[in-house]
């Protein structure tokens, strides 16, 4: 997705917009015309591929954020780009990630909060009842209307000539595709991540959901068997209790999301259980087999074998990067199976001429880190820029309730590094706002190198972490210290006023007794 100001009828709602099922062709639902609508914008039925030019400053390959990215940002540069795309613009975020997932997760909040309506002084509707067809069709709608942004025809509107079809490297500076040869000075892949094929018996033939295919469902599952504890798992684990499914995680590790901090793991335990999630940690599914329309599911734990039956089964258990059928050995590009494309700090390959950047390469594979590499990596390589991938600080969140975000250092980290480190802690539930609201779950943590004011990290739980972390994140990468911040004026009553808590903390340790004892002498005076 690109960050470019929205136009107006981008903002101002559209023909075809409406949730009506009234306005549907007959036999047409709503889901069905939002997604119709969605692939006129990121693979028109009728699209042909331009004419190539004699050469490319660059060809990007893939149409996710970060191809969408480096493909505008090149041509707003005045450069000649190409961009390849195989199957839908917009990639995972648009289509099977980020928009979708989002879009459920907010309705799912809705209807916990008419659950929970007493506690904020107001009764519980008599019939609550969950409406799945609307709900997806809510969430077509919007992935229709963010689609426009960066249809095919506004792309060709921007200079970009936009190609559909599979890419593959004919020779170091060539790439075909449906039949043309697309020659190039520079090149840039940025072709995704995939999820993971989890290798137990029984389940690829009895079938089960990943992000590809977890968002075509047109009923909502009664049962439903999660694998993975990781931010995917846990985050359509809640969703979907929260529409009514009974849901089961299975998670071969002691807690949830393990690399983050244990406390913040232990809240989100603790919110998905009050969900009515039924937890099993130390986990592993190992044999799937169908009885008549049920999934029987063979639980692994502590030595013991137990089964459950479940309607469906989402595999969340990671991701694997799109390598295959490049035909990257043509072109000198050196690679992984498991871990991507090799790229250096600068993001090149062994080909010079050939840059990566996103979840094909790197570890992070988030679309912000998408869009941030693919900045770095078609700079460097149009302008010989020097841009380096590990000068960014990288913000990342789970969008759970409450939402887990982190940048920077764990404290494990520092101390694995031998970097001393003072944390400075404040709880939500004394914080006034998140009093207010009734979100009184988490806290947040800045670490800083002792003796100083410079943040090494921060992890922030609370209904609005992925937005309180940005701020943090501005500070780390503009080295502002946690003294600097206690100067700031916050607006109140916000949430995000725990961090300025935490800076006064910071402020406050470094009045020292003998500090104190000057301070009471000149007083007395």
């Amino acid at each position: 997705m690109t960050n470019a100001m929205p136009q107006q009828d981008d903002i101002l709602p559209q023909q075809g917009d409406s949730v009506s099922h009234n306005e549907a062709p007959s036999g047409e639902s709503p889901s069905d015309r939002y997604h119709r609508s969605l692939l006129e914008n990121v693979h028109p039925p009728t699209w042909r591929n331009p004419t190539p030019a004699d050469e490319y400053n660059v060809v990007v390959i893939g149409a996710g954020p970060g191809g969408l990215t480096a493909a505008r940002e090149a041509a707003a540069l005045g450069a000649k780009v190409a961009l390849i795309e195989r199957d839908l613009i917009g990639g995972d975020c648009l289509n099977i990630g980020c928009v979708p997932s989002k879009a459920l997760i907010r309705t799912a909040r809705l209807y916990a909060e008419m659950r929970d309506a007493e506690n904020f002084g107001g009764q519980v509707p008599g019939d609550i009842s969950i409406g799945f067809p609307a709900v997806m069709a809510r969430m077509r709608r919007i992935q229709t209307r963010l689609s426009r942004a960066d249809s095919a025809q506004r792309l060709t509107e921007a200079g970009v000539d936009v190609y559909f079809g599979a890419a593959r490297f004919a020779g170091p500076d060539v790439v075909a595709v449906a039949g043309d040869a697309l020659r190039f000075k520079k090149a840039l892949v940025a072709t995704g991540a995939r999820p993971l094929t989890p290798p137990i018996p029984g389940l690829a033939e009895t079938g089960y959901l990943t992000n590809e295919n977890v968002f075509d469902l047109t009923e909502c599952p009664r049962r439903l068997l999660v694998m993975g504890g990781g931010p995917l798992g846990c985050e359509l684990a809640q969703a979907f209790c929260r529409f009514g499914s009974h849901v089961i995680i299975a998670q071969d590790e002691p807690m949830f999301l393990p690399k983050e901090e244990r406390d913040a793991a232990q809240i989100l335990s603790d919110a998905l259980s009050r969900d009515g999630i039924e937890v099993h940690l130390n986990t592993s599914v190992v044999a799937v087999h169908r009885e008549g329309t049920q999934k029987i599911v063979d639980l692994l734990c502590a030595g013991d074998t137990s089964s459950v039956s479940v309607d469906e089964i989402l595999a969340g258990i990671g991701r694997a990067p799109n390598v295959e059928n490049l035909n990257l050995e043509a072109a000198g590009v050196g690679y992984d199976i498991a871990t991507g494309i090799r790229v250096d700090d600068f993001l090149q390959t062994s080909n010079p001429r050939i840059y990566a950047a996103g979840d094909v390469c790197l570890d992070h594979k988030f679309t912000h880190v998408a869009e941030a590499s693919a900045r770095i990596a078609v700079r460097n390589a149009l302008f010989l820029g020097g841009k380096r991938l590990s000068a960014l600080t990288i913000p990342w969140c789970t969008y759970t309730d409450p939402e887990i975000a982190h940048v920077g250092l764990y404290v494990r980290e520092a101390w694995e590094n031998a970097i001393p480190v003072k944390t400075f802690t404040i709880l939500m539930h004394d914080v006034d706002r998140a009093v207010t609201d009734g979100e009184e779950d988490g806290f947040v943590k800045i670490h800083v190198r002792e003796h100083t004011d410079r943040i090494l990290g921060a992890t922030v739980v609370s209904r609005h972490a992925g937005e309180m972390i940005n701020g943090l994140s501005l500070a780390i990468s503009s080295g502002i210290g946690l003294r600097a911040l206690a100067r700031v004026v916050y607006a109140y009553p916000t949430q995000a006023e725990a961090i300025k808590m935490a800076a006064d903390a910071y402020n406050r340790a470094r009045v020292t007794p003998t500090l104190k004892s000057l301070a009471k002498r000149w007083l007395a005076q």
